[in-house]
């Protein structure tokens, strides 16, 4: 959900980049480094926090400590393990 978010922003922003430039200068070289430049700031720093998600050792960690004591087979936690971690570093 987040991932398709995400791209469809960038597809967005790509699209409003292309637009824009053109207007403003005929080349399309002009236009290309302007559009790379754009990106590269749009892309850079720190991504932005989600509330209550987690980086992936916090969220293994926790799940960890709730299938602690855990009565089922290997398989069955792995797969619950999987989702958990997923779950929780979405901030769900």
């Amino acid at each position: 959900m987040i991932k398709i978010l995400s791209s469809a922003a960038i597809a967005g922003l790509m699209a409003t980049m292309l637009v824009a430039p053109v207007q403003a200068q005929g080349t399309a070289e002009r236009v290309e480094r302007s559009m790379e430049r754009g990106l590269k700031s749009i892309t850079s720093g720190q991504p932005a926090r989600m509330n209550k998600a987690m980086a992936q050792s916090q969220a293994r960690r926790a799940c960890q400590s709730e299938m602690r004591g855990s009565r089922e087979s290997r398989s069955s936690i792995r797969t619950k393990m999987r989702f958990c971690i997923n779950e929780k570093m979405q901030g769900n």
